[in-house]
């Protein structure tokens, strides 16, 4: 996921993929504890997702208030 397709996205949007992306955290963790899980570097970028999404998010936040 790219930073510019995120600033594209609305707030509503954002928080829906937040969530999207939390529930296949949630599921990529339960794999790989079962050792289901092919390849463990989806963990890393899913996390990474997670954090582009908040940080976007953030910058929403800061940009409204000032």
């Amino acid at each position: 996921m790219k930073g510019k397709e995120l600033h594209n996205m609305t707030d509503e949007e954002l928080k829906n993929k937040l969530s999207e992306l939390k529930t296949q955290l949630f599921n990529l963790r339960f794999r790989h504890a079962s050792g289901q899980l092919d390849n463990p570097m989806t963990i890393a970028s899913c996390k990474k997702d997670i954090a582009r999404v908040n940080t976007v998010i953030r910058e929403r936040e800061i940009k409204a208030r000032g």
